[in-house]
């Protein structure tokens, strides 16, 4: 009686132990960080359900977490709105040109918004555009970029507050462009990477 009794208790515990297991996988991945919200980045736009067939990145915008010290180190040239991370490769995908845009204007003062869902110590945020002649339908890489920043905002190590804005201007350009905001992490090996699609009128 007692080893009958016994068999039901494992068979249950082992029942729970497999549907957790189950849940775990099933469930999207809970780690968590920041994007930006203005000008809204791919990543936003994917979990808005504005871009489509986007992948994983839908459900983890805050996620494109890379290796930091851009420009001089960090993601690869073509897959810098992915932060190098190949399942989040669609960020990096030109799409023809046809990523929706946020409308701005050359010398326009503006407010650069991060939402963020862990505030790590910081070392700075710092602001990057294409150059003039920028082609949106090919991919991302540094020779596209002024590798100059237009914004830096240092943090020295403090931690951000977890809705954030930065003050700034808009660099002279025409025509579609794309800002890549770059979030460095003052105690990991680590940076986050988000990708802005702008037409400038």
């Amino acid at each position: 009686m007692a080893i009958r009794r016994l068999s039901r208790l494992a068979v249950v515990g082992l029942a729970f132990v497999v549907v957790t297991a189950l849940a775990l996988v099933a469930a999207p991945p809970a780690s968590a960080h920041g994007y930006t919200n203005a000008p809204i980045s791919r990543s936003l736009f994917c979990k808005q359900g504005v871009v489509t067939n986007c992948g994983p990145i839908q459900w983890e915008p805050q996620s494109v977490e890379g290796p930091k010290g851009f420009p001089s180190a960090g993601p690869v040239d073509g897959t810098l709105c992915a932060g190098g991370l190949s399942r989040f490769s669609q960020l990096d995908d030109p799409r023809g040109g046809a990523w929706p845009t946020n409308s701005v204007r050359s010398g326009q003062s503006y407010q650069f918004k991060w939402h963020l869902t862990v505030n790590h110590a910081t070392t700075d945020f710092r602001y990057y555009i294409t150059k003039p002649g920028w082609n949106p339908a090919q991919k991302l890489t540094r020779s596209a970029l002024d590798l100059t920043p237009f914004l830096t905002v240092p943090y020295g190590g403090s931690r951000p507050a977890y809705d954030i804005t930065h003050s700034g201007t808009m660099p002279s350009r025409s025509g579609t462009h794309l800002i890549l905001a770059v979030w460095t992490i003052a105690d990991t090996g680590n940076a986050f990477y988000q990708c802005s699609d702008v037409r400038f009128s």
